[in-house]
């Protein structure tokens, strides 16, 4: 029997001042397939595995044949929800899938997605979100005055699909979304389904990247080309900012529903995309090694050695090596197997603090005037553990170097970071940081050259956490925020934190609770 809950109260280590700061963390990953006569459950399984970086708290798979949508979901890593029984059981062409990290709504077995709704004409929808809403708010007032009841979920991706679903019943779901979504705000890609058909959409600023690819036998939709590669998938094109494409058994149909201004991430090009991915064009791990080329240019020191914080500083310490011409080494081997996990460390294991995911090669180390190369620094909790860490192992200078500005501003369009008072370039100076973290010396990317580094317009791109210029205008504080619905009476009667029900459930499409009740 699996209780009912896993406490997450003061205890967690991300919550510990102390402790290692948590990685930025991206909402969610987001995958669709139609394609007839294809396993389409394993086609989605294996494109979640290879978004799992995008989120790691819960993955959900949903399957519709052209009669009923199944949908099967869970808590937990996507190798931890399903296996080959289960994959073998969802049977049909069509099929939305989704791993999560909130950054609405707790993490709660009803807050995992893809969320489903059943229309008034008895039609299912399943839809799968990454990104975050600002207009939230407004959302709600909207399905409240169309009379929509509470489903226990407490995500601006669920009253998505529940405004969706009510107003598919008299138009369907294609026009539905052409009306519904210019009235959405905020950073959103999204995949949906009814009985037959796939559809995706994507923000008029293309703030999340979504992109579409071809089978041999149908259609795939991803948040990033690595996911296509591990599927067979060839890349068509990206899904353009402001489009709703729709695929069924007549095609393919692309309809704008708005006109589009670009301005995606640039955080993705530092650290949320995988290295094997291209975004608009450019290679994430090219552009990786170019802005440490350009760090060394615009930060460099005398050192003897040059090494990543791994894995993702890699690509730009080898950038850093290149330019500078320092030796490039591994100083810290990173344990591959450290992740989510619901099983808490005890206080004595939690003390080791970052030696949990990375331990120091000391025979490298050893004598050393180290260049340490990482891609962000948010409170500064990591690089000061890292810094003691290496000089406890002998190393005789530590410099380090961030492929990324400084981190000033939190966002609110699906990256976890700090609260700006949290932030630890919000209060100090680079000179202040280094001192703090104990370095010899510190140095950052400018952002001109990280934008040169991505080869995309400064005009095309977010960099609202370095500059503070939020392209999509944000609410009153008091009406964003991770757990708004929860303060708006929307929560299923668990705390703010704690997860639900960590049992498995199958849910279909004609009779099922909008809840998807479990069994």
């Amino acid at each position: 029997m699996v209780s009912d809950q896993f406490s997450t109260g003061s205890s967690r280590p991300d919550l510990d001042p102390s402790a290692p700061d948590p990685e930025p963390r991206e909402e969610c990953g987001v995958f669709g397939v139609w394609a007839p006569g294809e396993e389409v459950a394993k086609l989605t399984f294996y494109g979640l595995y290879a978004l799992q970086h995008r989120g790691q708290e819960a993955a959900g798979i949903s399957v519709a044949d052209g009669r009923q949508i199944v949908v099967f979901k869970d808590l937990g890593l996507v190798s931890q929800v399903f296996d080959e029984q289960v994959l073998v059981s969802l049977r049909g062409h069509v099929a939305v899938g989704h791993c999560r990290y909130s950054t609405t709504g707790s993490t709660t077995w009803e807050n995992a997605q893809p969320t489903f709704k059943t229309t008034a004409t008895g039609s299912g929808l399943s839809l799968g979100h990454n990104g975050n809403l600002v207009n939230t708010a407004e959302l709600r007032d909207m399905a409240k005055e169309q009379g929509l009841g509470a489903s226990g979920a407490t995500t601006d991706s669920d009253l998505l699909t529940g405004l969706l679903a009510a107003a598919a019943a008299d138009k369907g779901i294609e026009q539905a979304a052409l009306d519904l979504l210019p009235k959405v705000r905020g950073a959103y890609c999204l995949v949906f389904s009814d009985e037959s058909t796939l559809y995706a959409a994507r923000d008029p600023h293309g703030v999340r990247p979504l992109v579409l690819g071809r089978l041999e036998r149908g259609w795939v939709v991803a948040s990033e080309t690595a996911a296509l590669d591990i599927t067979g998938a060839s890349f068509v094109r990206e899904v353009e900012p402001g489009e709703l494409i729709a695929i069924d058994a007549e095609g393919l149909r692309s309809t704008r529903f708005a006109t589009p201004e670009p301005k995606g991430c640039i955080f993705e090009y530092v650290y949320l995309a995988r290295p094997d991915t291209t975004i608009s064009g450019r290679s994430v791990h090219a552009t990786r090694v170019e802005i440490g080329r350009k760090l060394a240019i615009e930060a460099p020191v005398e050192a003897d050695l040059v090494i990543p914080v791994p894995e993702s500083g890699t690509p730009a310490a080898i950038g850093y090596a290149q330019a500078s011409g320092i030796p490039y080494g591994s100083g810290l081997v990173k344990n591959a197997y450290v992740g989510r996990t619901f099983i808490q460390p005890s206080q004595t294991i939690r003390q080791l603090g970052i030696r949990l995911k990375l331990n120091p090669l000391r025979d490298v180390i050893r004598g050393k005037r180290l260049v340490v190369v990482d891609d962000s620094i948010v409170r500064g909790n990591t690089q000061r553990a890292l810094v003691r860490m290496l000089r406890e192992s002998g190393a005789v200078e530590v410099h380090v170097r961030i492929a990324s500005p400084p981190v000033r501003w939190p966002c609110f369009y699906g990256i976890d970071f700090a609260s700006r008072a949290e932030l630890i370039a919000n209060g100090l100076d680079a000179d202040g940081i280094r001192r703090s973290i104990g370095a010899d010396s510190l140095g950052y990317v400018s952002l001109d050259a990280l934008v040169q580094a991505s080869e995309q317009p400064r005009t095309r791109l977010c960099s609202a956490c370095f500059d503070g210029d939020y392209p999509i205008p944000l609410p009153d504080n008091a009406l964003i925020g991770k757990h708004l619905l929860e303060g708006l009476g929307e929560n299923s009667g668990r705390e703010k934190g704690v997860a639900g029900d960590a049992a498995p459930v199958f849910a279909a499409g004609y009779g099922a609770s909008d809840a998807l009740s479990r069994p």
